[in-house]
């Protein structure tokens, strides 16, 4: 029982059963199952989505070691209100303990008694000091902090003897202990799902996503289940980390109608959302893009294809609809249904791969053999990148694939230009004074949803962020708080325009942050800066590429903490990840490309076998034999 507490209380006694295997079978009760078989659980039964798990009360005369496994263990259950768990503390530690706040810790909370002298049968007091890895807190707004890899967690529990239910005899209680709940990773990852949320770019019709952790079933303190939960969050608007860079169309202090407990979606894949008086005078206009926010969450949170979101007023009226089509304006990436996967040749110039049905070749013209994908054709692009004399390292191309940026071969200058036959190439000013042109110089470029340009300057002497507006304006330098002495090497903006994924390096390790991108107006210009950033993989200690893999998920490749090979993973643009976020690794990859769209292959350099693509449910396949830099729009 409690998979991740077994190493450190495997002689504790067991509090956990099991009803049913197949749906959910009990909600709002708050005492044990009248019926249901109870057996063992083992691990992989407890990562069934479908089981609820219940804790048992605890047993007459138990010693202090067995009230301590008993509540930890009832913190995982789906109790309502924790019922189970509250009939471990003393009836004022029930009352004032709030379940709203999650400390998840890598093997589970281990309790240790921490004074002999409490041991003794006539002792009335004793106390445990609950240790265990940090690995993250997920706050009362459902956001996911991660925890430090220097920090620590040590907290106690303090019980004492009282009065039975009947009055007589003395049972060890909990009178003193930490907030809210303490969860192994694997209880953590079997109870709560990573659900986006949606909110509109400051000033922008352009959704954004807002990475949250629900409850996978119904939540013990609401009574809401999983749909009505998320909905209810983005009623609560933004998390701290976003709020200053996004809006909300909904109406300040919207909330469901009185007791909304259990929303669905009913058989044609709509959602009717019954909302309070304070959403009754929205506009169409503005109803609209409230429902548009409910949608695109929706679509994150279901398997099936959500048809159409119907909001209504307190009284019952419609307010208004919105279809899974009409979102589509709404949309954050808004890039075509194919995106073009695009690198640097042999020659310096730029290319575009597409799938060839004939398949009769490898895409430099050769045999194909069996690591090669010999359904992958390349050509030059139009313009000056495909054919001028101008040979180029990195390439990126604007989401709308009308324009491309590169970075000279000697990585000292940016250049612009339409992918159209008879574009002039563009030298922009920016220009890097950096001594070491082979591994310094200008970063590879990137386009956000904005059509604005970034790249980063890597010069040690003077390194520095820069912005070009629309792509064509003057170079701004982009001021990155937190840096402390660090420098950016590698920049990748967000379709949004309000995120921003930077590899810093402090000179011994490279990491991964992602930053929040404000702009405000001084003396009547815009300015615009990157805030706020926070670990984008703190499990890696060293990562050497980074792309857009999604709205709010990333794929990195570097190193993990203590580990001495590469590895290929997706992270949340909150820190977190998970087992499945592994990928099938590849030799020496130096740089990796992705898009929003996860059913398109991810597409990497390997400095052993060129440029190699990995389609979903399939391994890496050589596409170009000698190329670098690949890369998709953005």
């Amino acid at each position: 029982m409690g998979a991740d507490r077994g190493r450190a209380r495997g002689k504790l006694l067991a509090t956990v059963v099991v009803l049913g295997s197949g749906s959910l079978l009990v909600s709002g009760c708050a005492s044990m199952p009248s019926s249901g078989d109870v057996h063992s659980v083992s691990a992989s039964q407890r990562a069934d989505s479908q089981v609820q798990v219940y804790a048992v009360p605890p047993r007459p005369g138990a010693g202090p070691s067995e009230i301590v496994s008993g509540f930890l263990e009832a913190m995982t259950s789906d109790d309502p209100q924790f019922a189970m768990a509250r009939q471990y503390l003393t009836p004022k530690a029930a009352m004032d303990w709030r379940a709203t706040r999650v400390t998840v810790l890598a093997d589970g909370p281990d309790p240790q008694p921490t004074r002999a002298a409490d041991r003794g049968a006539d002792a009335n007091d004793f106390t445990f000091t609950v240790s265990g890895k940090p690995v993250a807190v997920v706050d009362q707004q459902h956001a996911y902090k991660p925890a430090r890899p220097q920090d620590t967690y040590n907290q106690t529990l303090h019980l004492v003897r009282q009065s039975g239910a009947d009055g007589t005899g003395r049972e060890w209680r909990i009178d003193a202990l930490p907030e809210g709940l303490l969860l192994g990773q694997s209880d953590f990852q079997r109870i709560y799902r990573s659900v986006n949320k949606y909110y509109f770019a400051a000033g922008q019709e352009r959704l954004v996503a807002d990475p949250v952790y629900v409850r996978l079933r119904t939540d013990p303190v609401t009574q809401m289940n999983l749909i009505t939960q998320t909905v209810q969050s983005v009623l609560d608007g933004p998390t701290s980390w976003l709020k200053p860079v996004v809006d909300s169309r909904f109406p300040s202090g919207t909330a469901l109608k009185g007791d909304t407990k259990s929303l669905a979606l009913d058989d044609r894949n709509a959602l009717k959302v019954p909302l309070n008086e304070r959403a009754s005078n929205a506009g169409e206009a503005q109803c609209k893009g409230m429902a548009a926010q409910l949608l695109f969450t929706l679509r994150d949170l279901t398997t099936t294809r959500v048809g159409q979101v119907e909001l209504n007023r307190a009284n019952g009226s419609q307010l208004c609809v919105l279809s899974s089509d009409q979102a589509e304006t709404y949309a954050p990436d808004r890039m075509s249904t194919s995106p073009g996967q695009y690198f640097v040749d042999a020659g310096g110039h730029v290319e575009r791969m597409r799938a060839d049905a004939g398949g009769s070749g490898g895409a430099d013209g050769s045999d194909s053999s069996d690591d090669t994908d010999a359904s992958v054709v390349t050509e030059p692009v139009q313009g000056p990148f495909g054919k001028g004399e101008q040979q180029m390292r990195t390439v990126a191309v604007s989401r709308d694939e009308k324009r491309a940026a590169g970075v000279s071969a000697d990585g000292r200058s940016l250049f612009v230009a339409p992918l159209s036959a008879g574009a002039a190439l563009v030298r922009t000013p920016v220009t890097s004074d950096d001594k070491d042109a082979k591994d310094g110089g200008l970063s590879a470029p990137s386009w956000d949803g904005r059509g604005d340009l970034w790249v980063a300057d890597r010069n040690a002497d003077k390194p520095r962020l820069l912005r070009l507006a629309h792509g064509t304006a003057a170079p701004e330098t982009v001021d990155v708080a937190g840096l402390d002495g660090a420098r950016v090497q590698q920049v990748r903006m967000a379709a949004d325009g309000v995120r921003a994924a930077l590899l810093v390096s402090d000179g011994t390790r490279t990491t991964l942050r992602i930053g929040r991108v404000e702009r405000s107006v001084e003396n009547g210009k815009q300015v615009v800066s990157v805030d706020e950033l926070r670990p984008g993989a703190p499990q890696m200690e060293d990562v050497t590429a980074v792309s857009w893999a999604g709205r709010s998920r990333l794929v990195v490749v570097g190193k993990e903490t203590g580990g001495v090979s590469q590895q290929l993973r997706y992270v949340q643009t909150d820190g977190s990840t998970s087992a499945a976020g592994t990928l099938p690794s590849v030799n020496k990859v130096t740089d990796i490309a992705a898009t929003d769209d996860d059913r398109m292959p991810l597409v990497a350099h390997s400095q052993e076998d060129g440029i190699v693509r990995l389609p979903p449910g399939a391994n890496w396949r050589t596409a170009v034999k000698k190329g670098s830099a690949p890369a998709y729009p953005g």
